[in-house]
């Protein structure tokens, strides 16, 4: 018999190679999961859905395979839970700020809480959660939790008083539209791609957000003042459908449960240390951006302001006998605990 020439032993081994290949796909696709949210891949929450991805496919040894759908693709915001129970994903990660009657309890996490920072009301998200166990996600397996940094007015002028505050137009969604009517100024609904245009033609004066759209959406180049006054943070949850995770076998259960509380920490340290701190350290190198303080008295004057919203949510929730005290009390010893563990 010949000897094989260099060529020939070449191709045998690219022969090999693939079908090693092919092998690792076979295998990796033993399991298939669709992954859908509703906003683009780059955003910090398209991030955490990419990573829990990757984490998942590694610790199961190739077993498991997670397809993301991000920009809805697969799903839209309004239609995120209803897809997954209807089976059109098998995970979907969307907003219960946006939906605070399906999720009243989790809705507590969206008051003007105090929270510091993504990191801290996120992993508390997290814990209340696995804690109170709301129905309202009774008919869904809970995956990952977290929530952005709290709102930051960002304006085109100073908004720092309540008499430079008052009166102005500002963008918000969810339980910042409340927040500021209480503090005097005129809250705009609109989606926040339209935002930018509508700060430079004057329809609005700035927004009230979490600081990374300052860069993602180029607002710094408009908006030259931040308030240093956090106000709420919008929470997201990722579910899985009951019915498809009682099928999924028990080893893949457990990695997906044991990332749960890490992808809070995780996307909340992502989203504080890397979206938003690197997002602030340009808006002041390249377009001058100002944090402006908000004194003790002012800011004891705002939080008086606001608390009626408590009170408000409380009563609501009483009304639904949800535990409302209980959890909000939960909610600042926990805020509390993980606030001196940074």
């Amino acid at each position: 018999m010949r000897p094989k020439s260099l060529l020939q032993t070449g191709f045998s081994l690219v022969a090999g190679l693939s079908m090693l290949a092919a092998s690792v796909t076979l295998k990796a696709a033993e399991i298939n999961l669709t992954y859908a949210f509703f906003a683009p891949a780059g955003t910090f929450p398209g991030k955490q859905m990419a990573h829990w991805a990757e984490q998942i496919a590694k610790r199961t040894g190739g077993k498991v395979g997670v397809k993301t759908f991000p920009a809805s693709t697969l799903l839209g915001a309004r239609e995120m839970y209803d897809g997954v129970t209807k089976g059109v994903a098998d995970i979907g990660l969307g907003a219960p700020s946006y939906d605070p009657g399906r999720f009243p309890l989790t809705s507590g996490v969206s008051l003007p809480m105090g929270f510091p920072n993504a990191t801290v009301a996120s992993r508390t998200l997290w814990e209340l959660t696995r804690e109170f166990q709301p129905k309202e996600y009774e008919n869904f397996k809970v995956i990952a939790m977290f929530t952005t940094e709290p709102g930051y007015i960002q304006s085109r002028k100073p908004a720092n008083t309540a008499a430079l505050l008052n009166g102005m137009k500002l963008r918000a969604a969810g339980t910042g539209v409340p927040v500021l009517k209480a503090l005097g100024a005129a809250p705009v609904g609109m989606p926040m791609p339209e935002v930018p245009q509508s700060v430079q033609t004057g329809v609005i004066d700035g927004t009230m957000t979490s600081r990374e759209v300052l860069q993602d959406f180029k607002l710094a180049e408009t908006l030259k003042y931040v308030t240093d006054y956090p106000t709420v943070v919008v929470t997201f949850a990722a579910v899985m459908d009951r019915k498809r995770w009682e099928q999924l076998p028990a080893d893949v259960k457990k990695v997906i449960d044991e990332l749960g509380p890490e992808m809070a920490i995780w996307t909340g340290q992502y989203h504080d240390k890397q979206n938003v701190s690197a997002a602030l350290e340009w808006a002041k190198k390249e377009h001058k951006l100002q944090i402006l303080p908000v004194t003790a008295d002012e800011r004891a004057r705002w939080d008086a302001k606001l608390k009626p919203m408590e009170e408000q949510w409380v009563a609501e929730m009483n009304a639904k006998g949800l535990p409302a005290v209980r959890y909000l009390a939960r909610l600042r010893d926990l805020r509390d605990q993980f606030k001196k563990q940074q």
